[in-house]
């Protein structure tokens, strides 16, 4: 999927997105008779974390599992993946 497509997608299904984190969207997910949702790098946003708030791996870790991770809000609430390097 080309960006300008992901942006379109993302708009015309109102999907949830994290303010601030757009950097860090990898795709769309997918799943059986549910919603789509927004999917983003796990590294990006621990990265990302770690650098705007100035706070070690350990913390922007524990932040974005308890914060982000567990943030249910709805069917389109954004998901998360590790990419194998």
């Amino acid at each position: 999927m080309r960006k300008n497509n992901l942006w379109d997608t993302i708009q015309s299904n109102e999907l949830m997105t994290m303010d601030g984190y757009d950097d860090c969207i990898v795709g769309i997910g997918y799943r059986y008779e549910m919603e789509p949702y927004v999917v983003y790098d796990t590294n990006k946003v621990i990265n990302k974390l770690m650098k705007e708030n100035n706070i070690s791996w350990h913390e922007a870790t524990e932040y974005h599992e308890f914060n982000q991770v567990c943030a249910y809000v709805g069917p389109n609430t954004p998901g998360f993946i590790e990419l194998i390097q």
